[in-house]
């Protein structure tokens, strides 16, 4: 497995509560998320259209990640669940760009789970390198 520090640029879409909070953590932690990763801070996960993910992959994004509350946790009541329910869009989507399922995840964490951040950032990172590795 790959170091996941620096093959390809990956957009963490972090709602503000849990998953900004646990990248924040992360830090305070001083624990090695990769180089590559960008976060981009959104209110709730619910608030990531399809469409936004798109336009992120056509901006040069190699993989994105949408990080919210667990489910059943959300600060918004049921904004993650609408969030999971675009999954299938999206992976439809995708295939019609001809992009890979890999290059797009799910994630929920708690405001807590700085490691599980920085393990998911890590695992995109790994991913997206051996998907490079494959062309």
């Amino acid at each position: 497995m790959g170091t996941g520090n620096g093959t390809g640029k990956i957009v963490v879409f972090a709602c503000h509560w849990c998953a900004y909070s646990a990248a924040d953590l992360a830090g305070i932690r001083r624990l090695d998320c990769p180089e590559n990763v960008r976060i981009v801070r959104v209110m709730c996960s619910g608030m990531v259209h399809p469409k936004l993910v798109m336009e992120t992959f056509a901006l040069g994004a190699d993989g994105v990640l949408v990080m919210g509350c667990r489910l059943g946790e959300c600060h918004y009541k049921d904004g993650n669940i609408r969030a999971d329910a675009r999954r299938m869009v999206i992976h439809d989507m995708m295939d019609a760009m001809g992009l890979e399922p890999e290059r797009f995840r799910m994630v929920w964490c708690a405001s807590s789970e700085a490691e599980t951040f920085v393990q998911a950032c890590r695992d995109m990172a790994d991913t997206v390198e051996a998907l490079a590795m494959r062309r």
